[in-house]
């Protein structure tokens, strides 16, 4: 797969990613969605640019104007357009409200510092003023990550990173660079592959998604049983909080004490604002082959993956979709809606490396999934997959304009617990979302991450819009996080914990683990300023 390098224009105020590339279904998968799921179009036509409600600007021109000292008067926006583009993230839940023109939790500002001297000063600043600050990326949380609480605060401000992108060094003797948080993927690709240099870290969100956001909420990409979560790819880090500046990370290993680097990997802006990150690279492989694989059955599948996570030299990229999605084919999102969907489950194997390690693996992998039980379907599954791999939530704003809720949500556990915790959480969303008159939704999910001892769960969701689809998801979402803590996963694998998972966060810690976070808070920013409202559990 040839990923895109050159950064993505500014991402739709209401949906995702780049307005062009936005497009209505075919109008066969609408009368399917109607004859299947009962989806009808929406009451009211989604709300234009000019229709959006926003509430007053709160902050003080005092503070504007000591911020405008900080950073440049043109680097502190208070606009209409700067605070609409800030609001919230891209989950469905927001974008729902912002469909309805509801901007009502739109920052007062947004800033935008150019150095972490000046970000020093923004949060020392708005801890006198006692005003919140949202550090701000891509803007591609899915958790409510971006949505502060604001009572008890003079004002909100969104601290906009994208000023911070720079590739500052690159040591290619220890094979790490080191990068500022502002940098979207696809920059950081670009700057690094005129160096012969990947970071390897591909999510769904990297068309738009900045290294500091990947830092900050744990994130994890597709070729993640190649190259390895983000959090494996920092071995050092520059940190602003409002009591000073933290500089982490001396050595690839250390046993000097806890390792504080795991303080903010997935702190998601509550403690502090990374401002550089010292990252392992790779060297560019040479060669890239994606592949299908079929097996009978989501367990036979699910035990396969299991065998080469385990035994070694497994492929870059390993997924494996079970029934309901396969047949769907959201395993290859061009093809949605095609006639005579494929029966059985569909893993999608990836090599990436030098040409022999990539043909040693393959052959590795092959042997295996023959073994058990596999069936070879050659490349072309595996290249639609990795063609359409960033056209799925385009497709979520095209079924969200038909008239149907679709969300997703992701988990993670033990080998020996995964098959409690899949129908746990498919029974729990199949029960939640089941209509009055007995139409069931339409429940997917695939293993998109494998580690020795156990794996990810990824649930997609589609059914009909009731007449209040912020509650209809909302109590799905809290009958799912109730399956995944019964059975033992946890809350979330790669989406952070923002404000929707808090509950569930607070349960998987247990009240001690509450404590300690909140301790680490109450050091680093006594005035609780960071996020407020997000990750901490609240008893």
């Amino acid at each position: 797969m040839e990923s895109p390098l050159l950064p993505a224009e500014p991402m739709l105020w209401s949906g995702w990613g780049d307005p062009a590339r936005a497009a209505e279904l075919p109008a066969p998968v609408r009368e399917l969605l109607t004859e299947l799921l009962g989806v009808r179009p929406p009451a009211a036509p989604a709300a234009t640019f000019g229709e959006v409600r926003l509430p007053p600007a709160a902050l003080p021109q005092a503070v504007l104007a000591a911020l405008a000292a900080v950073t440049g008067e043109e680097h502190v926006r208070a606009d209409d357009d700067a605070r609409i583009r800030h609001t919230r993230g891209k989950s469905t839940p927001d974008l729902l409200l912002m469909r309805a023109g509801d901007a009502s939790d739109a920052p007062d500002a947004v800033v935008l510092p150019g150095s972490h001297e000046e970000v020093v000063e923004v949060l020392r600043l708005c801890a006198e003023h006692r005003v919140a600050v949202v550090p701000f990326g891509g803007g591609t949380s899915v958790v409510g990550g971006l949505t502060p609480a604001r009572r008890g605060f003079a004002g909100v401000v969104a601290l906009d990173l994208g000023r911070l992108d720079r590739l500052r060094s690159v040591d290619p003797v220890s094979m790490t660079a080191d990068l500022e948080p502002g940098l979207r993927a696809p920059q950081a690709e670009r700057l690094l592959a005129g160096h012969g240099l990947t970071l390897g870290h591909f999510p769904q969100s990297y068309e738009y998604a900045t290294l500091g956001g990947f830092a900050a909420a744990r994130s994890s990409g597709q070729a993640s049983a190649g190259y390895g979560r983000f959090d494996d790819m920092v071995v050092g880090m520059t940190v602003a909080t409002p009591r000073g500046t933290l500089e982490i990370g001396r050595a690839p290993k250390s046993a000097a004490g806890p390792d504080l680097r795991q303080v903010f990997l997935g702190s998601e802006g509550a403690f502090g604002v990374i401002t550089s990150l010292r990252l392992r690279v790779h060297r560019a492989p040479a060669v890239r082959a994606y592949e299908g694989w079929r097996f009978e059955t989501f367990a036979a599948g699910t035990a396969a993956l299991r065998r080469l996570a385990q035994e070694g030299a497994p492929p870059t990229v390993l997924r494996l979709s079970d029934e309901t999605e396969t047949m769907v084919g959201l395993a290859k999102p061009t093809d949605l809606g095609t006639p005579g969907g494929d029966s059985g489950c569909l893993v999608v194997a990836g090599f990436e490396g030098a040409p022999g390690d990539v043909a040693h693996r393959r052959e590795h992998a092959a042997a295996l999934l023959v073994e058990a039980g596999g069936v070879h379907l050659g490349p072309e599954p595996g290249e639609k997959w990795a063609q359409g791999r960033f056209s799925a939530p385009y497709l979520r704003d095209s079924l969200l304009a038909a008239g149907a809720t679709v969300e997703t949500l992701e988990t993670a556990c033990f080998w020996s617990d995964l098959p409690r915790l899949y129908d746990a959480v498919r029974l729990a969303l199949l029960g939640a979302l089941r209509s009055p008159s007995g139409g069931a939704p339409l429940v997917m999910c695939h293993i998109s991450h494998v580690y020795a001892t156990g794996a990810s769960l990824y649930f997609t969701v589609v059914t009909a819009q009731t007449g209040d689809p912020l509650a209809q998801w909302a109590a799905a979402k809290r009958a799912a996080g109730e399956a995944i803590v019964a059975a033992g996963g946890t809350i979330s694998h790669h989406h952070g914990v923002g404000r929707d998972h808090l509950e569930a966060y607070a349960a998987e810690i247990g009240d001690l683990g509450g404590e300690i976070l909140r301790g680490i808070k109450e050091r680093l920013d006594p005035a609780g300023i960071l996020n407020p409202g997000v990750l901490i559990p609240v008893y």
